[in-house]
């Protein structure tokens, strides 16, 4: 081979309408690809949830309020500065007191959510995509961007109904009337706006998550292929889906505990009167400093970096299997 020939450059990776082996793919002509591809969307988020229940509904043993890990991190110290508790100490206090059964109760309709939530929220990505190839002739970062953020959203907005009664059911785990009487309850006495409380920054949360994750995770492999020796495979999707998970936990941490802040306010005479997402943010920062945004961070993290890289490692290899193209 001549040596002044160039080096040989790997191709990107498919397009929105590339198939695997190269092939147009048109999932929408056939019933059984769009049930493969939200099925394989819904069966990730809902294996990974299962795996990482434990840290979102772990339980403090020393508490009469048996509440969500992630929630109670998030409610600490609610208008002021102080030492706050770990999520360290919080794990220690379920497995003494209650047992590590305890950090799987309410297993059961998480996965219910997850399979809805979660196969629209990624299953949505894709046909997002595929519509901005169509209408700007580019896949480019910008048009990922979008196509993350309309997912997230629309999946949130359909929804919402459900994660407010999680969030109620989570700070009053005694009540007798179970979810449905809980549900009938908030629509009457509430009325049934009320079940879209906080929907405003729970869809900035998700947008920003579901773009945060896919259009990093997507972007991380552009790079990989492009400039390391790594191919399509499960050492590409693990370092992309690890990368994916950080980068997501540090945007949605403080939208996080603005959306919780808020779908408890009529719960927690701790938390006082927001007006909005917005004034939330102000008022955290004006009482509790830069910190309190990260309130609940450590499990968010140790919770969304594994969920995210066991979701795109498993909804990769289903894809295979399922023959569909790769994210």
């Amino acid at each position: 081979m001549d040596g002044d020939s160039p080096p040989p450059v790997k191709p990107p990776l498919s397009g929105p309408m590339t198939g695997v082996g190269g092939g147009k793919q048109n999932w929408w002509v056939s019933p059984s690809n769009v049930a493969y591809h939200f099925g394989t969307s819904g069966i990730s988020v809902a294996a990974a949830t299962g795996i990482t229940h434990p840290l979102v509904y772990g339980f403090r043993g020393d508490s009469a309020d048996k509440n969500v890990l992630k929630v109670r991190l998030q409610m600490q110290l609610v208008g002021q500065k102080g030492p706050l508790t770990g999520l360290g100490r919080y794990l220690v206090q379920v497995v003494k007191n209650e047992g590590p059964k305890s950090l799987y109760l309410g297993l059961t309709p998480a996965l219910m959510r997850s399979v809805l939530y979660g196969g629209l929220r990624l299953g949505l990505y894709e046909p997002s995509k595929y519509m901005c190839e169509l209408a700007f002739e580019s896949t480019n970062i910008f048009m990922k961007i979008a196509s993350g953020v309309f997912s997230g959203a629309i999946a949130t907005a359909l929804t919402n109904p459900v994660e407010v009664l999680k969030v109620r059911l989570q700070m009053n785990p005694n009540l007798s009337r179970g979810s449905m009487g809980e549900l009938q309850r908030i629509a009457t006495e509430e009325g049934v706006t009320a079940l879209w409380k906080g929907v405003g920054p729970a869809m900035v949360r998700a947008a920003a998550l579901t773009a945060s994750q896919l259009v990093t995770y997507d972007e991380s492999k552009q790079i990989l292929v492009r400039w390391t020796p790594l191919e399509e495979g499960f050492s590409l999707h693990l370092i992309s889906s690890s990368i994916a998970g950080t980068v997501s936990t540090l945007i949605t941490a403080p939208m996080d505990l603005i959306k919780t802040r808020l779908m408890l306010q009529r719960e927690s005479k701790r938390v006082g009167s927001y007006k909005n997402g917005f004034h939330c943010a102000y008022q955290v920062l004006r009482t509790e400093g830069p910190r309190g945004l990260y309130k609940g961070g450590s499990a968010i993290f140790a919770r969304l970096a594994p969920q995210t890289t066991i979701t795109f490692i498993l909804c990769e290899k289903l894809r295979e299997l399922s023959g569909l193209k790769a994210i």
